[in-house]
C-alpha cells in the first residue's frame, strides 16, 4: 500500500521526485529538502483530485501497471534457458529457470573472494565452469538506477575474472538485458563498454542476439 501511494503522491504532487528515493522511508526528510519547494500547493491538488472520474481509469493504471512486476524476468530467463539448452544439447545449463534462489559463487568456486556474488545462470562442460551470466529485464530504467546497474556489472566482471586470473581459468561473463528500458541509448552505450574493458571475457547481449554471438569456440576460447 505505501509503495501504490508513493506512484499517487508522485503524480498528484511531485512528479520530479525520483522513484528510487520515494521507496525508502528514511528519505522522507531528504525529499522534503531537495524537492520541497515544487511540491503542487496541496489545496491545488485536493481541488484536482476531486474533479477527477469515477471510477478513475487513469489512476487504476497507474496503481496496476505494476502488479505483474518481476513476471518479465521470470519470462526472459525461462526463454533464455530453452535457447541455450537447444543451441548448446552438450552442455550443461544450470540456474533458477524462473523464481528461486541465485547462485552463489562461493558455493561453485573455493576460496573465491565474495562468496555471497549472486548470478542467474552458468554454463558448464562437464565439470568446468565456462561461464556465469546476469540476466536483467528493464522495463524502465535511466538515470541513477542506469548507473548502479552499469557499476554492478563491472564490479561482478572485474571480480570474476579477476579470480579466473589468479586460478588461471578462462571463465567468460555473460550479461543478458532485454526490455524496453535498452531504448535509452546511453543505457545500452554503458553496457557495451564493459566488453571493450575485457576483451573477447565479457558478452553483452539480447535474447535476440544470443544465437548469432554467443558461440562455443568462444565459450571454450
Amino acid at each position: 500500500m505505501r509503495v501504490q501511494l508513493a506512484r499517487v503522491f508522485r503524480k498528484y504532487v511531485s512528479p520530479e521526485t525520483p522513484v528510487e528515493m520515494l521507496k525508502r522511508k528514511r528519505a522522507a526528510a531528504q525529499i522534503c529538502e531537495q524537492f520541497g519547494q515544487k511540491f503542487r500547493n496541496i489545496a491545488e491538488v485536493q481541488k484536482r483530485f476531486m474533479t477527477r472520474p469515477m471510477p478513475d481509469e487513469a489512476l487504476c493504471a497507474v496503481l496496476w501497471e505494476y502488479k505483474d512486476r518481476g513476471k518479465k524476468g521470470y519470462d526472459l530467463t525461462e526463454r533464455l534457458f530453452i535457447i541455450l539448452r537447444e543451441q548448446f544439447p552438450t552442455l550443461i545449463v544450470s540456474g533458477p529457470e524462473r523464481a528461486g534462489k541465485d547462485i552463489l559463487l562461493g558455493k561453485i568456486f573455493p576460496n573465491y573472494p565474495k562468496p555471497d556474488r549472486p548470478v542467474d545462470f552458468l554454463i558448464c562442460e562437464g565439470d568446468t565452469v565456462l561461464a556465469v551470466g546476469l540476466a536483467r529485464y528493464d522495463s524502465d530504467r535511466g538515470g541513477a538506477q542506469e548507473d548502479d546497474r552499469t557499476g554492478q556489472y563491472r564490479d561482478c566482471a572485474s571480480e570474476v575474472i579477476s579470480y579466473a586470473n589468479a586460478q588461471d581459468l578462462s571463465i567468460k561473463v555473460v550479461f543478458l538485458n532485454d526490455g524496453p528500458g535498452l531504448l535509452l541509448g546511453s543505457m545500452w552505450n554503458d553496457y557495451a563498454s564493459l566488453e571493450g574493458l575485457y576483451l573477447g571475457r565479457v558478452m553483452v547481449t539480447t535474447l535476440r542476439m544470443l544465437p548469432d554471438r554467443l558461440t562455443l569456440d568462444w565459450l571454450r576460447s
